[in-house]
């Protein structure tokens, strides 16, 4: 029995030392694989440098074209269309033939006058005959006052109704002369709404064309009213500066702010604001909503892609890469310009910043960077 015991607690004793002994080796093991798995998380991100720079204060808004002259082209006579000038949506010039009208009844009238006045003149040079003669007559006592002031009277009559006949045919000839109709402005003009044989009138409201003026053109936006005086010294310090962006035009069109509205809508606190675009190239187009962008002013700042700031609960925050492991760095985000964000405090300049890969990242995981960029390239 004392054997048996003996021999019984000897084998506990073994078994004791060998399950020791392997959660021993397992411990090491699993601390070992940690160490291993530690090592292995890196997380590759792309990152930029964050630059100070010069960065402009801009104002965004949504304005319209407007052309700085428009003419609506109607017919000043009653008569008929004889001919049509020009392509529609060409681009003309002051001065070029638009429209010809039907004339012939005016001719008319102009050859009916002109008969009428050499007619007068003809009445007139024998009144004055009989003026003369009667005035030696009278001078001769042959011949009563009566028929020289007769004769006098009747000079005038004639000299009267040729100033008459004058004017009208004055009048006529100018309602011929709206027989040819030409462009006042130079622009590009509209579609012809009426062509060769149609009747136009005078009372007509609808306009036989119209032109606009296509360069310069005008550029109509609001702000609201508390950057007013932003604007006002930017415009007195000459730093302002207009852009106007077309949706879905890569080109960008340069201007300059012309006038501010003297008054402030009271209902929707809004100014407005006009600027003159010389649109050489006719960017712009009359009556195309556009983005503006006012800049104001440039001012020393740091600046990151606006990918690197990420958004939590408390606040905007960047990843600042330091020795290949990743910080997160409270900021104040100012504004932002295009594609960058503009930090007002929480970066001095020159860190490294991640701009693609934060959803695996937490403050103090390894690193990968994959070559920094220059803010803005």
């Amino acid at each position: 029995m004392i054997e048996r015991k003996w021999l019984f607690g000897v084998a506990a004793l073994a078994l004791i030392g060998i399950v020791l002994l392997a959660r021993g080796f397992w411990a090491t093991d699993d601390k070992a694989a940690r160490s291993r798995a530690d090592a292995a998380f890196v997380v590759p991100v792309e990152t930029a440098t964050a630059e100070r720079k010069q960065v402009p204060v801009r104002i965004e808004s949504l304005g319209s074209v407007t052309p700085i002259a428009s003419v609506a082209i109607k017919a000043r006579v009653d008569t008929a269309i004889t001919g049509v000038h020009f392509k529609d949506g060409a681009e003309v010039t002051k001065g070029d033939l638009l429209f010809t009208l039907d004339g012939r009844a005016i001719e008319a009238q102009i050859a009916q006058t002109e008969g009428a006045i050499a007619r007068d003149r003809a009445q007139l040079a024998g009144a004055e005959r009989d003026v003369a003669r009667y005035t030696d007559l009278v001078a001769k006592s042959a011949t009563p006052v009566i028929n020289l002031d007769n004769a006098k009277t009747q000079s005038e009559v004639f000299r009267a109704a040729i100033k008459s006949d004058e004017g009208l045919l004055e009048n006529l000839k100018v309602q011929l002369s709206y027989c040819t109709i030409t462009a006042p402005i130079t622009g590009r003009i509209s579609a012809a709404a009426v062509k060769v044989g149609n009747f136009v009138r005078q009372a007509d409201t609808a306009a036989m064309a119209t032109i606009n003026q296509m360069a310069p053109v005008y550029v109509t936006f609001t702000v609201p009213q508390k950057v007013l005086p932003e604007i006002r010294q930017a415009l007195k310090a000459q730093t302002a500066t207009i852009e106007a962006i077309i949706p879905g035009e890569q080109k960008r069109a340069n201007g300059q702010v012309t006038m501010i509205e003297n008054t402030v809508d009271s209902t929707t606190g809004l100014a407005t604001i006009r600027a003159t675009m010389p649109n050489e190239k006719e960017v712009l187009w009359p009556g195309t909503l556009v983005t503006t962008e006012l800049t104001l002013r440039l001012e020393d700042a740091v600046v990151v892609p606006s990918s690197a700031v990420q958004v939590s609960q408390t606040g905007s925050f960047i990843f600042v890469i330091n020795d290949n492991v990743a910080k997160v760095q409270p900021v104040r985000v100012e504004r932002t310009v295009g594609n960058q964000s503009v930090i007002g405090s929480g970066l001095s300049g020159g860190e490294t910043v991640v701009t693609d890969g934060q959803l695996l990242l937490s403050n103090g995981t390894r690193v990968n960077p994959r070559g920094a960029k220059v803010a803005g390239t």
